[in-house]
């Protein structure tokens, strides 16, 4: 990424070794790859057992690919920057905690990679323990921060004065528990049902999410290069910096948008880091780059913006499509464009 005026980041074609579209990323297996395994490489956040893994498990069999477990979401987008790894997984949104910034910040910094697909992972939470400890004596948690913040009224209600003790996944508590460790310095963990089973820890209490309905969106991360086909059904992330010091600079980036008939489905800020009162926005977009109307809002953000970062256009986990109001379709940019062709070889209509 540079800060030069008007630069815009895009992906080329598939190159050699990278798994063709084939309409979703829970239907891409990926082929051998540009790491030259025999088998692709998954990075994911780790250890196993982590709703990221089942998000994993939705885009390749283990059987058929390596999965490598790392410890934190930024380690696992440099192995695929490094060319170590071909894809990582990791999560970027959660219906009830919001984004996982550490996840923006990665994409929105450093050498350029690509969302290729994305995943829906349902989220239900136990309280997990060693044998002999029972629910009375649980004064100290360990579990991730975002599944601590959902699962806080629960603990409140039934562990009134229980800490929480910071985990790098909620998979990771487990593993500790589970461990030869004497004193892992906690007495619990709040997990997925799955890691405690892989783990093999007794449940001292399930369904404890305060919210049964929590989904967390997982994406999948790749190097620039591979550009699923569009579907009718599709999502296109990006990354843009606002001019300094202009009134009105957000309307102006929000009407690029707006008057081709782009909806958004997610718009925040996160601070750019350079000084105080700088943002970039970080967007998801409803629509493929390959669309006209995409286009066309791609070109009026590289007017206006200093800077814009593509970071994919790929398949929506949920199947939905945009509703498209006259005058924004394909056909109509066409013919609008061939319209100023005839004005310009000499027509009047």
């Amino acid at each position: 990424m540079h800060d030069d005026a008007g630069d815009v980041e895009r992906v080329g074609t598939v190159p050699a070794g990278l798994p063709e579209a084939r309409g979703g990323a829970a239907q891409a297996t990926p082929a051998p790859t540009a790491t030259g395994t025999a088998r692709a490489r998954y990075a994911y956040l780790g250890p196993e057992g982590t709703f990221t893994e089942a998000a994993l498990l939705q885009v390749t069999d283990p059987t058929e690919s390596e999965l490598v477990p790392c410890l934190d979401v930024v380690t696992a987008l440099d192995l695929v920057r490094r060319g170590e790894v071909d894809f990582a997984v990791v999560p970027i949104e959660n219906s009830v905690e919001g984004s996982v910034n550490v996840t923006l910040d990665s994409l929105a910094t450093g050498s350029p990679l690509v969302i290729v697909g994305e995943m829906l992972v349902p989220i239900a939470f136990v309280l997990a323990a060693r044998e002999g400890m029972t629910l009375a004596h649980v004064r100290r948690i360990s579990t991730h921060p975002h599944a601590w913040a959902q699962c806080r009224g629960w603990v409140g209600a039934h562990l009134p004065g229980a800490v929480h003790v910071p985990a790098t996944s909620t998979a990771a508590a487990v593993a500790l528990l589970a461990g030869d460790q004497d004193a892992p310095g906690f007495d619990a963990a709040l997990a997925s049902p799955l890691s405690v089973r892989k783990y093999g820890l007794p449940v001292l209490a399930d369904g404890v999410a305060d919210n049964p309905h929590a989904v967390t969106r997982f994406i999948l991360v790749a190097r620039p290069g591979y550009l699923p086909e569009p579907t009718g059904a599709d999502k296109t992330t990006l990354m843009v910096h606002l001019p300094d010091n202009e009134a009105g600079a957000l309307l102006s980036m929000l009407e690029q948008f707006a008057t081709r008939g782009v909806n958004l489905s997610r718009i925040e800020s996160r601070p750019i880091g350079d000084s105080l009162g700088r943002y970039s926005f970080s967007i998801d977009a409803e629509g493929h780059v390959s669309e006209e109307r995409v286009q066309a809002t791609l070109i009026g953000l590289h007017r206006v913006c200093p800077t814009v970062r593509f970071l994919g256009s790929y398949p929506r986990a949920d199947g939905q499509r945009p509703h498209l109001r006259p005058g924004t379709h394909d056909a109509d940019f066409r013919a609008a464009r061939e319209w100023v062709r005839d004005l310009l070889a000499g027509g009047t209509v």
